[in-house]
């Protein structure tokens, strides 16, 4: 035994120091690669997604919540709306209290059983009480679309193990699908994240634009790109599927400032009428989706009618000439541009009939029906300070129309006014009973359309592509 220690104390002098740090770096090493091997050995099916936007953990894309996670309701694509977490809900309080029913044995993906006080929404002004069964939000006044605001996906904080053993936080939620481990920047910023379920990984990586996607796309880095606003040159590559989808939650239109007194009713329908619009499915007839349960067929379209444009324009000759500026985005640089060649078409023959007509008496004002249209187009559009803008419009699930439309919302950008359109929204928001909040916003359709606050073109489409 004498004889064996002097053995391994004369190697460890000798040779300790290689020793140790051999171990220790075999450890690191192995710390290192052991996830990168384990992902490797995986038989899982992975998808590789490029997303396009800036996120952080607490503002992920809607599809990666729902993904994850669930809410207390779910939309239909109708706009109804049904239990989902919540067994039922019930209404009380004359319309300012919800009460919501959990179902039985929710569990979070942790395995811990899901309480009524883990349940948290950020919902302003509105009090939150859990009991061993429920939870009542209690509302500062009747608001019957409060259950499309809590279809969000609820999450608790949690962490999840790295690299060397540290950990990180996460968000754990209500599903099969979880977290699995996500990198971002200093600035808290995700530019890759993984979800994973038993049988298959979803790997997000995240792009400040569409086109860096694209180029993502080319270079391998991902192999689906869901979502995209434009046509791109990959969309006609033979290895790819494009999958079309038409949002009717998203409409273009021209959108009036109501601020700049030019706009007068006959101006705004004179316009309206003038605009070339899309003849099949794609056609935006008003602001409320084609699929709501709410939705009026045969309200005022405003199709293409140039003699109506005319006749409109004509009712009341305008006191200075018609010069406007048309603000929009790259994106829908096309389109404003036919609005222009509209517009100027439609002056030129609005002149040479004031001329040519012997009902007309102030013949000096003719030449002011010219139309000018000045084009601005730009990536980023100051939505506080334009006189028309070309712009995309995404609508709520529920056909409460109240932020955009309503006089005193500081979110109704074109400042719009209308007592009758703002008593409809007011009554909306404190009628429960289904048939009668229909009705209410098919006349707030009808009489929104016959006023022509903006000039609904068409809904938009988007563009899923995935390599085969």
């Amino acid at each position: 035994m004498r004889k064996l220690y002097w053995y391994i104390t004369a190697y460890v002098r000798k040779h300790g120091l290689i020793f140790v740090l051999s171990l220790v770096g075999a450890i690191i090493l192995f710390s290192f690669f052991i996830s990168s091997i384990a992902r490797n050995l995986e038989t899982k099916k992975s998808h590789y997604i490029g997303i396009v936007g800036s996120f952080t953990l607490s503002s992920l894309p809607e599809m990666i919540q729902h993904q994850i996670s669930s809410g207390l309701t779910q939309i239909n694509e109708d706009g109804s709306v049904a239990p989902l977490l919540a067994e039922r809900w019930t209404i009380e309080q004359e319309g300012t209290a919800y009460r919501f029913v959990l179902k039985n044995n929710l569990v979070w993906q942790d395995g811990k059983p899901v309480k009524p006080e883990d349940v948290v929404y950020q919902l302003k002004d509105i009090e939150v009480m859990a009991t061993p069964q429920d939870i009542v939000f209690k509302l500062p006044t009747a608001f019957s679309p409060f259950p499309t605001k809590v279809f969000q996906p609820v999450f608790r904080e949690g962490e999840i193990k790295t690299k060397f053993f540290f950990k990180q936080p996460t968000l754990i939620g209500i599903g099969p699908y979880r977290i699995t481990d996500y990198k971002q920047s200093k600035s808290q910023k995700i530019s890759e994240l993984s979800v994973g379920s038993p049988d298959e990984r979803f790997v997000y990586r995240f792009y400040l634009t569409e086109q860096d996607a694209v180029t993502a796309f080319k270079r391998g880095e991902v192999d689906i790109l869901p979502e995209l606003a434009q046509h791109h040159d990959i969309m006609d590559w033979q290895n790819v599927q494009v999958i079309n989808q038409l949002n009717y939650n998203q409409y273009l239109a021209v959108f009036f400032n109501h601020q700049y007194p030019i706009f007068q009713k006959n101006i705004r329908q004179a316009l309206s009428y003038a605009v070339h619009k899309p003849t099949d499915n794609t056609r935006a007839i008003g602001p409320l989706n084609p699929l709501s349960w709410t939705y009026l067929a045969g309200s005022k379209s405003y199709d293409y009618d140039l003699d109506r444009a005319m006749e409109r324009l004509m009712d009341e000759l305008p006191r200075s000439p018609l010069e406007f500026d048309l603000t929009t985005t790259t994106l829908f640089e096309a389109e404003a541009k036919q609005i222009q060649a509209d517009w100027q078409k439609l002056g030129q023959l609005a002149t040479a009939k004031c001329q040519a007509s012997s009902q007309i008496k102030e013949k000096g004002l003719c030449p002011n029906l010219q139309i000018t249209t000045r084009l601005h187009i730009t990536n980023f559009p100051d939505v506080s300070n334009f006189q028309l803008l070309l712009i995309g419009q995404e609508t709520s699930p529920d056909p409460d129309q109240y932020e955009f439309w309503h006089s005193s919302e500081p979110s109704n950008m074109i400042s719009y006014k209308n007592t009758r359109i703002d008593n409809l929204l007011e009554k909306g928001r404190q009628t429960y009973e289904k048939q009668a909040r229909k009705e209410i916003y098919q006349e707030f359709q009808q009489f929104l359309l016959e006023d022509a606050p903006a000039i609904f073109i068409k809904y938009l489409p988007s563009y899923t592509v995935e390599r085969k």
